[in-house]
């Protein structure tokens, strides 16, 4: 009961589909102004310029055309006779007053001189924000709210983002060098990229951490990691921390000192995976609750156990262990009832501390033998 009790305490509780879409287009939307905005503020000078030319230019052009002549060019007309002095391409007749001439003459030199600026620029990338990746990563990460950061897009890290957005979460990633194929695959996920190094501020900011609800550090390197979970704390200090760990020495002192929410090793993990695959069990990493160790564990009930014949709330209650999981042929029970009889070739799903899964396994092998 205490175990069912702590799952519906722990379920995670997704938005439905389709306010999720809904959050998606908005969110798109945002990032676009977002990035529209970063553009202008880089290209304003250039673009301004070119304005100021073609429509003032235009304008003026076109009122000194009609004193002359009495010829009346339309104001939508006007800038496009600008853009066509610029590429040197005649509209008419060049006129012999100096005061028109001189449009002739300076508008080419002009045209070369805004695009030299960078007009041209961001017509271009305005249309094609692919060539903007970096800066719509950052735009993107903007439009986040109560996201998760992950830290390194290695092996690991993609591995971990994938199962954040299966299970709904919105994330942004951080890596100063992401391996080929990275971004492709980030692309697909709708996962924003942050190219930079995370131990610096500004690399943080840009990924929103002040707006995050976790962080995920797990690059392949120790001390790269505890330098951005540090600096990570002291930017948020109520955000959840998981590290990931090759050395668990400081393990204790670092998720004490550094309020680190959980601290997982490589090793251990692997660890308890090894050892059961070298005994044919399936066997989870092993849980550390209020200074208690947990595991899970998968195995096949041997014939002449203790288990062969006993019924399942018989097996928890004498053994101080959950089943939580019943497999018979292509049966499958979750949560199976108590008065359930266990019999030889039975797979069961156990929850437990850790060293009575130990002794559960080692009694069932033993007896079974």
């Amino acid at each position: 009961m205490a175990l069912e009790r702590a799952r519906i305490r722990t379920r995670l509780i997704l938005p439905p589909r389709r306010k999720r879409r809904l959050a998606v287009i908005i969110r798109k939307a945002r990032a676009t102004w977002h990035d529209t905005a970063a553009l202008w503020r880089e290209f304003r000078s250039p673009v301004l310029l070119f304005l100021l030319v073609t429509v003032g230019g235009g304008f003026i052009y076109g009122e000194l055309y009609y004193l002359t002549y009495g010829e009346y060019y339309a104001l939508d007309v006007r800038p496009y006779i600008m853009l066509q002095l610029m590429i040197m391409e005649s509209p008419s007749e060049v006129p012999p007053e100096w005061y028109l001439i001189l449009f002739w003459y300076l508008l080419p030199p002009m045209g070369v001189f805004i695009l030299g600026l960078g007009a041209a620029d961001f017509l271009r990338l305005f249309f094609n924000r692919n060539e903007r990746r970096d800066a719509w990563g950052e735009a993107v990460a903007l439009s986040f709210r109560n996201h998760i950061i992950v830290f390194g897009a290695g092996h690991v890290g993609l591995r971990v983002i994938r199962e954040l957005v299966e299970m709904g979460f919105d994330v942004v990633v951080i890596d100063n060098s992401p391996d080929p194929g990275v971004d492709e695959e980030l692309d697909r996920l709708n996962v924003p990229l942050i190219v930079g190094d995370g131990r610096v501020t500004s690399t943080l900011e840009k990924a929103q951490l002040r707006a995050a609800q976790a962080f995920v550090a797990c690059t392949g390197n120790d001390h790269v990691n505890l330098e951005v979970i540090m600096k990570a704390r002291d930017l948020h200090p109520d955000v959840r921390i998981v590290l990931r760990t090759w050395d668990t020495q400081f393990a204790n002192q670092i998720e004490r000192f550094m309020n680190v929410q959980s601290i997982l090793s490589s090793s251990d993990l692997s660890a308890p995976a090894f050892a059961g695959a070298a005994v044919g069990i399936d066997i989870t990493q092993t849980l550390r609750v209020n200074g208690m160790e947990y595991s899970m564990v998968r195995l096949k009930v041997e014939p002449g156990s203790f288990m062969d014949g006993q019924t399942v709330g018989k097996l928890q209650t004498d053994n101080d262990m959950d089943i939580v999981l019943y497999g018979r042929g292509d049966e499958v029970d979750v949560q199976p009832p108590r008065e359930m009889v266990v019999h030889a070739g039975d797979t069961l799903v156990i929850f437990a501390r850790h060293e009575r899964i130990l002794s559960v396994i080692a009694r069932n092998r033993r007896e079974g033998r």
